[in-house]
């Protein structure tokens, strides 16, 4: 365990450039604290020890403001930058090498037991303020957009955004990915998409008036009546009788 903990606070000052040395990890960072803490307790509940276990992890969370479940299962090199409003519920599954930034959820959507949390695959970033719900999972090299909501499972080597998140990028190896990348709102391209036709739906809409006025000027105009000749039999006869 303590080489575990050890190895928590390395990827700390890994991946978060404001680290300086090894003391102040382990001092000043809240999510090594409940991640060190959660290692404990996941001990203790392994070991049927699991009333003690959720009360350090209530003390945990008043300390932190980090919320682990000590029954979900997360793997090596996994770090919380800032910490504060994250939640893990009981049957999330985190792979190694995850980062997750402050206020994020891995919550349920159902009251039902049994798997009901997400899985995380190896080598996400969850941006701060995204929640992902239901027993979804993330695959292996994702990213998930800050405050996006995950509902649906996710790709591997994908980008999600928005609310309800959209896959705004898809590849297919570790070829395609840029850490400098960045993705437009899906639903403002939709909006340009749609702008970008409106003169040409105008248009035709205004064709098809045109042509239905003409065939409805066409079908009110009554036909030319042609004059009708006079017989002039009847004239002659009174003529004759006369």
């Amino acid at each position: 365990m303590l080489v575990q903990i050890k190895e928590d606070i390395q990827e700390a000052m890994k991946k978060d450039p404001a680290a300086r040395h090894f003391w102040e990890v382990l001092i000043c960072y809240p999510g090594v604290h409940a991640l060190m803490a959660y290692r404990f307790n996941h001990w203790l509940w392994n070991h049927n020890i699991k009333l003690i276990a959720r009360l350090f992890s209530y003390l945990v969370r008043w300390l932190t403001g980090i919320e682990i479940h000590p029954a979900a299962k997360i793997g090596r090199k996994f770090f919380i930058d800032h910490g504060m409003g994250v939640v893990i519920g009981e049957t999330s599954e985190i792979g190694d090498n995850v980062f997750m930034y402050h206020g994020v959820t891995l919550g349920g959507l159902s009251m039902k037991k049994g798997k009901r949390h997400p899985t995380i695959c190896d080598n996400v970033v969850i941006g701060a303020g995204a929640q992902v719900l239901g027993p979804v999972t993330v695959g292996n090299n994702s990213k998930i957009g800050s405050g996006s909501v995950v509902v649906q499972s996710v790709p591997e080597y994908s980008t999600v955004i928005g609310v309800p998140g959209r896959v705004v990028f898809s590849g297919i190896s570790a070829d395609f990915e840029d850490l400098e990348e960045t993705f437009s709102d899906p639903m403002a391209q939709a909006i340009e998409v749609v702008l970008d036709r409106l003169p040409q739906m105008e248009k035709d809409i205004r064709s098809l008036k045109d042509a239905v006025e003409l065939e409805s000027t066409e079908e009110e105009t009554p036909p030319s009546l042609e004059p009708v000749p006079l017989k002039k039999t009847g004239m002659k006869k009174a003529s004759n009788d006369s």
